[in-house]
């Protein structure tokens, strides 16, 4: 009988920032590990849930895909987490490895703490958080960790005229790693490289990888030993240092909606249309699934900002044939103009 602990492992990063192709490359490479996945996802519909478990992996099934729908897992880690965790537990086919994948929006910490819950602690150890980042985004001063830098943008771009809370977000993310991998640095030069690693080092002592397209063997990311649940108390995030001030956690900073539409008979062209109704919104996040008539695989689009990328992933199964697009942004967005926009899209293409 095997006693010791299942490890596992949380990649957390922001939107975009490839967290779905390393996991993916992971699976590929597992070399006959069995890899139980739990994807937080954000928003109604579990678009990377339904990417991986279409990557048609033998040590990966669809049933070692567990996906949790409430991208908030802060608040839900009792009602949702816990109870997903037992469940997969108690399998009769034990996982060598668990592999936790947390929405962009999530914050890592309150995750790894639940490992310290009884029933849970005494079965698995986190092995290491892993925090990927995109290095261009950094690189373009998006996700500056320095005050004083995002005040100089700010003063420079009248865009930039508020705070904003995905810096937090960003910074938290990086306090709770182990292990960071900096990727999409295909485009970077040596000395804005330098920079992102600079960024990354204000917020974490953690060591970090340099990634190509998310290809990084399991032995860089598995088998770090770091117990990180036993660690993560004194790596605090923005939301647990505003509770110890008495102040409240604020669950209205993004905003996300599901669009359903008919088929696409154009995909290009509704994919550059997509661009520049995201670019007109300052959308952060979108991606779904898009019907594409005569076309016997359904089309994946993902991306983060006006950064779009479409590709076939898998056969349509039985019933789910459908195109359907999940957008997230910042609170306060115009949901109804969006919506309007991307069905008056679909309305030009189904004319076209």
């Amino acid at each position: 009988m095997r006693t010791e602990k299942i490890p596992a492992t949380v990649i957390t990063g922001f939107l975009g920032a490839g967290k779905t192709t390393l996991i993916r490359h992971l699976l590929e490479k597992a070399d006959g590990r069995r890899i139980a996945l739990i994807i937080n996802e954000f928003g109604d519909l579990g678009v990377d849930g339904e990417v991986l478990k279409g990557c048609g992996i033998e040590t990966c099934g669809e049933d070692d895909v567990i996906e949790l729908t409430n991208g908030c897992i802060c608040c839900t880690v009792a009602d949702d987490f816990i109870p997903t965790m037992t469940a997969l537990l108690e399998r009769p086919a034990r996982p060598d490895h668990i592999v936790i994948e947390t929405s962009g929006l999530a914050l890592p910490q309150p995750l790894v703490q639940a490992f310290n819950w009884p029933g849970i602690t005494e079965r698995v150890t986190v092995d290491g958080v892993v925090t990927v980042v995109d290095a261009a985004a950094v690189a373009a001063g998006r996700f500056a960790s320095d005050p004083a830098a995002v005040d100089a943008q700010r003063q420079a771009d009248p865009s930039l005229d508020h705070e904003s809370p995905l810096e937090e977000l960003f910074e938290d993310q990086l306090r709770a790693a182990d292990l960071v991998v900096l990727n999409k640095v295909e485009t970077l030069e040596p000395a804005a490289l330098d920079a992102v690693r600079e960024t990354v080092a204000h917020s974490t002592p953690a060591p970090h990888v340099v990634s190509p397209a998310g290809h990084l063997p399991p032995e860089v990311l598995l088998g770090l030993g770091a117990a990180t649940e036993t660690l993560i108390a004194g790596r605090k995030s923005h939301h647990e240092m505003e509770h110890e001030d008495g102040g409240e956690h604020d669950h209205d900073e993004f905003h996300s909606f599901v669009v359903d539409a008919p088929a696409i008979p154009d995909p290009d062209r509704f994919v550059a249309m997509l661009k520049e109704i995201v670019a007109r919104h300052d959308v952060l996040r979108l991606k779904g699934f898009l019907d594409v008539p005569g076309k016997p695989m359904r089309m994946v689009v993902q991306g983060v900002g006006a950064r779009l990328a479409s590709s076939f992933d898998r056969l349509w199964q039985p019933g789910e044939r459908a195109t359907r697009l999940v957008v997230i942004a910042e609170a306060g967005v115009n949901e109804s103009a969006i919506r309007n926009e991307i069905e008056a899209a679909v309305g030009e293409r189904l004319s076209a």
